[in-house]
């Protein structure tokens, strides 16, 4: 049981480093597509943000993850790993197809699919699932909305001002929202895995009480920066060129607005998506110039690979989660 344990623990941190792959275009995507920064600097920077992120803002989102889907105490190693592959699967496809879906939500329907798979639909925490829609629900929105209106501000105030003499200003200012993106990045989605390595450790009886040790805060937050580090460069083209073209102002006003809303998502233990935060906040600043500079056909694609997520995600979890107790009885 052990061994099936470390396994358990080595599936949930590779999951961490493909969520870093994954989603590093939510963090870097903006700053390459207003050629302020390169690929190679740019990735650093979101790496070493990432790693810092969990240690900011706490880890209310690893708790719900952890013991807020479904109930602890019917959890086993077979129902997380069954959760952690379907979640893997789907990144990786989502990752070939260059879709920008979110890690986190690939998770969450992992643990609905394995966990009805394995115990029943009698598992599953409704409130926690209702944190979830919410997240869904209210970054995207909230991110189109932050951004539209910042971005309208920022035009009002530099309408006068010389372009290049904004651009190169929102240009250095850039690599300051930038980080913030990667550090709330870090904390939001970095909880994650947390949340499912502690959830191990307590079915094991390592730890008595569902919390989260400081060892497994830095093996997680490595993991993910490590991910980040090496990159998705399909999804970066998606989401830093394919959207709207971006000047650094936009750059700007969507990492800022993205990033605010995950850390208040973060501090209240919502696994929200920054895939959706991101990606409302630059369809809100693009469509500041005029509506046809966003490109609504990609904005569509996007839109469907997000509500497909969860049900997806479930659906793999619980085939392999069938599979598992096939093969084990």
């Amino acid at each position: 049981m052990i061994e099936l344990a470390i396994g358990a623990i080595l599936v949930a941190l590779v999951f961490d480093f493909l969520n870093g792959f994954h989603d590093a275009a939510n963090s870097i995507a903006t700053v390459i597509g207003t050629r302020i920064l390169r690929p190679l600097p740019a990735v650093a920077l979101a790496a070493a943000a990432n790693f810092i992120g969990p240690f900011i803002f706490g880890v209310a989102v690893a708790t719900t993850i952890g013991k807020g889907i479904i109930n602890p105490d019917f959890v086993t190693l077979q129902i997380i790993i069954g959760a952690l592959v379907g979640a893997i699967v789907w990144d990786i496809f989502t990752w070939i197809l260059g879709l920008p879906t979110s890690s986190s939500h690939a998770l969450v329907g992992g643990i609905i699919g394995a966990g009805i798979a394995g115990v029943g639909t009698n598992v599953i925490i409704w409130d926690g699932i209702g944190k979830v829609v919410t997240g869904i629900l209210v970054s995207p929105i909230a991110g189109f909305s932050a951004a539209f209106g910042a971005g309208l501000v920022v035009m009002a105030v530099f309408a006068k001002a010389k372009p290049h003499v904004v651009n190169s200003a929102f240009g250095r200012l850039q690599l300051i929202s930038s980080t913030y993106f990667s550090l709330t990045h870090g904390a939001n989605d970095g909880q994650k895995t947390m949340g499912i390595i502690a959830l191990i450790l307590l079915t094991q009886g390592v730890i008595t009480k569902f919390s989260i040790p400081y060892y497994v805060i830095i093996m997680a937050a490595m993991a993910m920066s490590l991910g980040t580090f090496f990159g998705g460069w399909r999804i970066v083209k998606t989401m830093g060129v394919k959207i709207t073209q971006l000047r650094p102002y936009q750059g700007f006003v969507a990492e800022t607005s993205a990033a605010s809303i995950i850390a208040t998502l973060a501090w209240l233990g919502i696994p929200a998506s920054t895939t959706h935060a991101i990606s409302g906040s630059i369809m809100g600043v693009g469509a500041v110039r005029r509506m046809s500079a966003v490109r609504w056909g990609i904005g569509k694609r996007i839109v469907w690979a997000w509500i497909i997520t969860i049900p997806a995600s479930a659906a793999v979890s619980f085939v392999i989660m069938t599979l598992i107790k096939i093969l084990t009885q």
